[in-house]
Formats: C-alpha cells, sequence, structure tokens
C-alpha cells in the first residue's frame, strides 16, 4: 500500500513538471497510459526505499501502539527475533530491486525518455480561437471572426500564406467556409466561399526608376485549400538514439563503455606525448640545421639544456630560431587546451556512467538500512497511522535525498571519487539504523516526551525550590 501511494505522489510531481509538454497535444489515451507506465517504473528507485521506511515504521508503530510488542517481549521473544521474517523479507526485496534497477530500469528509461522526446516535439491540437491569428501551421496564419458551434461554419476568414518567405504578400479573405479533416488526419482542408485573392507581385528590377506596384485580386464564388498537418501527429524517433545514455544501461553495458572512454583517454594521452616527442626532434634539427652539426650526434638533452650552439649563431638566425621555437610552443599549448577540454569531457561522462554503476547497488543497500530504521523507531515512538509515521518517513528521506544529490553533484565537478560521493548516504544512514536497533531493544524513551516533561520537573524541582 505505502509502495503504490509513494509512486502515485512522485508520478503526480513528475507529471507537474512536465504538464505545459502535454496539454494541448491531442495524445490519446493509450499514448498517456504508456508515458504513465514507464514514469513509474522509472520512479521506482525513490519509491521502494520510502515505501519500505512508511511500512515498517508504521507496522511497528501499530504494534507497539497496541502493546503487542510487550507481550512479545514478555514471552520472553526478543525484538532482533521478532524482526527476523522481515528482515529476510526485506532481503528478498532488496534482491529484487537490485534485479529491477539493472534490467527493468534501463529499458523503462529508454521508452520513457523516448516517448517524452516525441510529446515535447509534438505540436498542439489543431484549434483555432475566434478573434486571434493561428500560427501553428507552417507557412501559414489565419484567422475568424466568427465559429457556428453547431453546424461547424465559419465566418470572417482571413488566411495569410508564408510559404514563399515574403511576407505578408498573399492573403485570401472570404465571408464564410468550412474546415474538415482528411480520413488519414495528415491535411486540413479549407472550403472557402464568397471571397477574394491578393497578391502583391515583384517588381522589375529594369525599372527602378518610374516605380510601380503590381497588385493582383482574383475574386471566387468557391476555393478549397489543403493544408498538411503532418507535423500535428506524433512521430516517434529511433531509440537507438537515446541508448547510449547511461541512464539506459544495464551494469555490463556501463562497464564496456566505461573500458571505451579509458582507450579513448589513453590515446589522448600517448597524443600528448608523441607532440613532446616531435617538438623535441624539431629543436634537435634545428640546432643542427644552424650549427652545422650532424643531427644524428645531438640528443634531446644537448638540445633542450645546452646554449652552446645557440651561442655561436650570428643574431640574425638566433632571432629566426627563437621566432620558430615561440611558434612550436604555442602550437603545442592550442594542442593541449584542446585534449584538456577532450579528456576533462571523457572524465566528467566516465564519472555519470560509473554513478549509475554505483546506483544498481545503493538502491538495495537503501531498502536494507531504510528497514532498520523504520521498525526500531517505529517501536520506540509506539504510533502508527498515518500521523507521525509519514512526517518522520518524510523527513528521513529528504535528509537521505539531499545528501544524495550533493554527492551526486560533488561526483559530477570530479570533487570526488564516485564510490564516495554515492555511498557517503548510506554509511551515514547506516549508524542512524544501528543506534536506533540498540535503542529499541533497551526499550529507549528517546521519542517519548512524557520522560523528558519528568527531567524538566525534576530538575525545576532541584534547582527552583520554592522559598518557606
Amino acid at each position: 500500500m505505502t509502495f503504490f501511494i509513494t509512486t502515485f505522489v512522485l508520478l503526480m510531481q513528475f507529471l507537474w513538471r512536465y504538464i505545459e509538454d502535454l496539454v494541448g497535444k491531442g495524445l490519446d489515451m493509450f499514448v498517456i497510459g504508456k508515458l504513465l507506465f514507464y514514469i513509474s517504473a522509472s520512479l521506482i528507485p525513490m519509491a521502494l526505499p520510502l515505501a519500505i521506511l512508511l511500512a515498517s515504521l508504521m507496522t511497528f508503530g501499530n504494534l507497539g501502539e497496541n502493546y503487542e510488542l510487550t507481550a512479545i517481549k514478555s514471552a520472553g521473544i526478543s525484538l532482533q527475533r521478532a524482526m527476523t521474517p522481515l528482515i529476510w523479507l526485506n532481503i528478498l526485496v532488496s534482491i529484487g530491486a537490485f534485479y529491477f534497477s539493472n534490467n527493468a530500469i534501463p529499458y523503462a528509461n529508454l521508452k520513457m525518455r523516448s516517448l517524452l522526446y516525441d510529446i515535447q516535439r509534438q505540436k498542439p491540437a489543431f484549434q483555432i480561437k475566434e478573434g486571434i491569428f493561428y500560427n501553428g501551421i507552417d507557412g501559414y496564419s489565419i484567422r475568424i471572426k466568427k465559429k457556428d458551434k453547431e453546424t461547424g461554419k465559419l465566418y470572417g476568414l482571413m488566411i495569410y500564406d508564408h510559404t514563399d518567405n515574403n511576407g505578408n504578400t498573399k492573403v485570401t479573405v472570404a465571408d464564410s467556409g468550412t474546415m474538415k479533416m482528411t480520413t488519414d488526419e495528415t491535411c486540413l482542408v479549407i472550403t472557402l466561399l464568397n471571397g477574394y485573392n491578393y497578391l502583391e507581385m515583384k517588381e522589375d528590377p529594369k525599372r527602378l526608376e518610374d516605380r510601380s506596384f503590381p497588385f493582383r485580386h482574383d475574386r471566387f464564388q468557391k476555393q478549397e485549400l489543403i493544408l498538411d498537418l503532418s507535423g500535428f501527429g506524433l512521430h516517434r524517433t529511433d531509440e537507438n538514439l537515446f541508448r547510449s545514455s547511461y541512464k539506459m544501461m544495464n551494469i555490463k553495458q556501463l562497464e564496456l563503455y566505461e573500458d571505451s572512454l579509458h582507450i579513448e583517454m589513453n590515446e589522448l594521452k600517448n597524443s600528448a606525448f608523441s607532440r613532446i616527442r616531435n617538438l623535441d626532434v624539431a629543436k634537435t634539427n634545428m640546432i643542427s640545421q644552424y650549427s652545422a652539426v650532424d643531427s644524428g650526434k645531438l640528443t634531446a638533452g644537448v638540445a633542450l639544456y645546452n646554449d652552446i650552439f645557440f651561442k655561436s649563431l650570428p643574431s640574425n638566425d638566433r632571432i629566426m630560431v627563437v621566432t620558430q621555437a615561440i611558434y612550436q610552443a604555442r602550437r603545442l599549448k592550442e594542442a593541449y587546451a584542446v585534449m584538456t577540454i577532450e579528456y576533462d569531457r571523457n572524465y566528467k561522462n566516465m564519472a555519470r556512467y560509473q554513478i549509475e554503476w554505483h546506483r544498481k547497488f545503493t538502491l538495495s543497500f537503501a531498502c536494507f538500512i531504510f528497514f532498520f530504521i523504520g521498525a526500531p523507531m517505529g517501536a520506540i515512538i509506539r504510533k502508527g497511522g498515518f500521523g507521525m509515521p509519514i512526517v518522520i518517513s518524510v523527513l528521513f528521506f529528504i535528509l537521505y535525498y539531499i545528501i544524495t544529490l550533493t554527492g551526486e553533484k560533488f561526483v559530477k565537478e570530479l570533487y570526488v571519487q564516485p564510490w564516495e560521493g554515492m555511498w557517503i548516504p548510506s554509511l551515514i544512514l547506516l549508524p542512524a539504523g544501528v543506534f536506533l536497533t540498540y535503542k529499541a531493544t533497551r526499550d529507549s524513551t528517546m521519542f517519548n516526551m512524557e520522560a523528558y516533561m519528568i527531567f524538566v520537573r525534576n530538575f525545576q524541582r532541584i534547582f527552583f525550590k520554592p522559598k518557606s
């Protein structure tokens, strides 16, 4: 129950974010249903840990509120033994979450992202309002004065034809008319009655001295215009365009792509070293050229550190040598700048793929940790229902989510290693789960306000005694 509730809440948050891309597109229920299904599947990594936390908190809160935990302990059964069946169940859920995250979520992300991309590219549904120019059809601007909703007849039509990209040179005006779609809904047929066609013709370039403005208008009783509406349909994009994204890959594919990035980065390093070696050879050949010394007898060390040859050159040759050296140094600097940008881009891409690789495991571990937070906390607060458990669950989940986003941000900016940024939330909440389990085993009253009130009253009785 809690899983479906959390999934629904997260789904509504997603729809609120993309509501402008979905409304007014004329989508049928089948397309909307597929989109919601794929979105729900992609939201499971967020919904499942929160659902486990809330469910365990409510279950043990109800047991504590009804004194059933007290009866269990009085029978000689410890809290850990009472939690054992649920621990095994949670282990099975964590294993299932890992397989779902590795196999189903990449497929759902691929389907969801490609479908959402096509919906965002789709034009709004064809709908002309009275007194407003409609520019949704490529190359045309249409306005109607009045629309009869019962008969569908239109009055006062004005159509600007911009297909030639010459401005407002073609205008059609009609007293009335009708619009209807073809059977395949790819074209719009506009039937115009009693109107005029106005056309501004091009001037003759040979008669610029005597400027004239040629103009033509034709009167008609009935005329049909056929406008292309193929852009209003939902055209599916090839899903292979999205398969290279890290969110659409399983562990094996992520490792293969990471290996490819390693190879590419090694090639960049080898290219940089090759440029350095070529620069050393160029310096050696340059010195041998001006000093009449065989280049085979010179080494890179002599060329770099011994200035005997340079001092022996005439002043004009020295200027030439320095000019060539500066030119080569600038070329090397520019090449290094380009290679550095490419190297950093590949390194950041690798970090994103490593983030997704670790996410496959952190999801299962988060389910395990949240159970050990929710179950002992429910036994301590002894409150069931949807009141206090929801408040505590949301607070813990927000804390976990903020730490996760912060860790991912640090990894993407290359401040920390991917395993550090992705496992920090689990390492922070794990001691909290151990501490709460220990307190629940000891029947702690850390969340009992009455115990704190007793401490305050005792403190007041000792230090603020009434005067006799």
